[in-house]
């Protein structure tokens, strides 16, 4: 609660955090437009592979022309200014920064970048939660042999997913479930980049004037991101996946503590202590009122009958039983609430949701029925989805990982729904990402 005291501490002492960001697409545009109006944070350096995108992006949110023409580090940090570039291996090694925010959204690169930022000792905060479903735990250990700090973004669902496990946790109850939710229809599991607007409710114009990414989105409608963001969920917390994947069960807020409970006492968990997403659409397709389509949700047990009685003097919403209640957030905020990320690491030196274990993987699975010599395009793309697995389940059957399933030539022929393994694909071990992942594997079996 003094996060923001702290930062003012640091603003009046002339010692801003120094941060960098990796990738200007439409997540760090949002914490670029917030960042100006939080004290004691400068960022120093933007680095993208197409500058011109991203000084269109700084023009887009209004930042005016003055505030990032620095042309070096060094003028950036004398002039308290910002210095585009596309150059991320200078910035992240410059003694003076503190914090690094990957925020490209492509996991093979992410991999690098962060590797490169932690070796070069700061902090960082991973946006790119792809990246961390493909190899968080080996990242988050790296990190403390470091000694510094690797962390999931605030606004992202996982992050605040953990937040609430957290607080339920350290407030004494047992967590019985938490996840997300989502729009979701078991079809959408098909949805290509083609059909994604239609599907999630936005026109194409709509999407044109966001600068939306239509693969980016459509691998949140296909059900890979929920996965993804599963997967690091379960890695940070404790929590596990489900055997078969996410169910998507559709209910209402008020609907959470009667679904999610164990199904041995009418519930549709299949055991307690693990992920799930509730869809705002009921089997029809129909919306649900008072969803929590955009929201985060944790549920928590009343153990005692004193707990139970406290539930019902202070009118928290419980299932029939009045044992399951829930907490939740509505909405999430994404890019605008990233900076309690960057004042918690920077000024609490704690992250906002770590890996501590590899507990739950997502595996690529046929989107369609594939052919010997496809290309695989990655999530939200028209050959492969991911699936929620544990991660000895995915280890098991050799599952090739979602965040690599792209640009590897497949070897053969798969049926929709079959998952790909790595003996499925083509691929190179010399490349950082894939090493990175065949080296936390072989610790994990």
């Amino acid at each position: 609660m003094n996060l923001y005291s702290k930062l003012q501490l640091r603003a009046a002492a002339g010692n801003p955090l120094r941060v960098v960001v990796i990738g200007a697409g439409k997540f760090a545009s949002m914490y670029l437009a917030q960042v100006h109006k939080t004290p004691g944070i400068h960022v120093a350096a933007i680095a993208d592979i197409n500058p011109e995108n991203a000084l269109g992006n700084l023009h887009r949110i209004g930042w005016p022309q003055a505030r990032y023409q620095a042309r070096s580090m060094d003028e950036a940090i004398k002039s308290d200014s910002t210095w585009v570039t596309d150059n991320w291996e200078v910035v992240v090694a410059d003694p003076r920064i503190d914090i690094v925010i990957e925020a490209t959204g492509n996991p093979a690169a992410a991999v690098e970048h962060i590797l490169g930022a932690l070796s070069h000792q700061k902090h960082v905060i991973n946006v790119t939660v792809e990246a961390d479903a493909l190899c968080g735990p080996y990242l988050a250990e790296f990190a403390r042999a470091k000694d510094v700090i690797y962390s999931l973004a605030y606004g992202d669902q996982p992050a605040l997913i953990c937040d609430l496990v957290d607080w339920a946790r350290a407030a004494g109850f047992n967590v019985v479930a938490a996840g997300r939710g989502h729009k979701w229809m078991p079809h959408f599991m098909q949805s290509t980049p083609e059909t994604v607007w239609g599907y999630y409710g936005l026109t194409p114009e709509q999407a044109e004037r966001g600068g939306l990414n239509p693969k980016m989105f459509n691998s949140f409608l296909d059900g890979s991101k929920p996965a993804i963001e599963s997967a690091a969920v379960c890695n940070a917390t404790g929590l596990s996946a489900p055997p078969n994947g996410l169910e998507y069960p559709s209910g209402s807020i008020d609907d959470i503590p009667n679904l999610m409970r164990p199904k041995s006492v009418g519930g549709c968990l299949h055991h307690t202590g693990q992920v799930e997403v509730v869809s705002s659409l009921d089997a029809t397709g129909a919306p649900i009122p008072y969803d929590i389509r955009f929201g985060v949700w944790v549920v928590f047990e009343g153990d005692t009958s004193y707990i139970r009685h406290c539930f019902e003097e202070y009118g928290v919403k419980t299932d029939d039983s009045g044992r399951y209640a829930s907490l939740y957030k509505r909405w999430h905020l994404i890019g605008l609430e990233v900076g309690i990320s960057v004042a918690s690491v920077g000024v609490r030196g704690e992250p906002t949701g770590a890996p501590t274990d590899f507990r739950a993987d997502v595996m690529a699975v046929a989107k369609r029925d594939l052919k010997a010599g496809e290309i695989l395009d990655g999530e939200g793309g028209y050959t492969v989805v991911g699936q929620l697995a544990p991660a000895d389940k995915s280890l098991k059957l050799g599952a090739l990982p979602l965040g690599l399933a792209h640009g590897l030539k497949l070897k053969n022929v798969k049926s929709a729904g079959q998952p790909l393994t790595w003996d499925d694909v083509d691929f190179d071990e010399n490349v950082i990402a894939i090493k990175v992942r065949r080296e936390m594997e072989s610790t994990y079996r």
